[in-house]
């Protein structure tokens, strides 16, 4: 007999899919991420290295800190956007390697 799945653990997976997936459905923020690994980083910066507009990094920027990816200080009048949780980038190289996987296991099917 299956056991069913804890009512807690759905909230908390609720949490994850409203939050942190919505955060991270986009290849553009998940490069913004990858940005500010490096270190804080203004939405100037950021689009100088995201070769990307101010409106749209300020979008994907504003997504990802509703996400709680990111965090914000006031230095005079710039904005410093950072990483709130360096553990992000490791989840997002997991996920790569699970789709690095995936991909060269449909490719040996396909040879087979």
């Amino acid at each position: 007999m299956a056991t069913s799945v804890n009512q807690s653990l759905r909230d908390e997976l609720d949490e994850v899919v409203v939050g942190l997936c919505k955060g991270l459905n986009d290849s553009k923020r998940l490069l913004v991420l990858y940005a500010l690994s490096d270190g804080p980083h203004t939405v100037g910066e950021l689009c100088t290295m995201l070769d990307a507009s101010q409106s749209n990094t300020s979008q994907h920027l504003s997504v990802l800190r509703t996400a709680g990816l990111v965090d914000t200080e006031r230095k005079g009048n710039s904005v410093i956007y950072s990483l709130r949780h360096l553990k992000i980038i490791d989840a997002i190289d997991k996920l790569r390697e699970i789709m690095t996987d995936e991909v060269s296991r449909k490719h040996r099917a396909v040879g087979a």
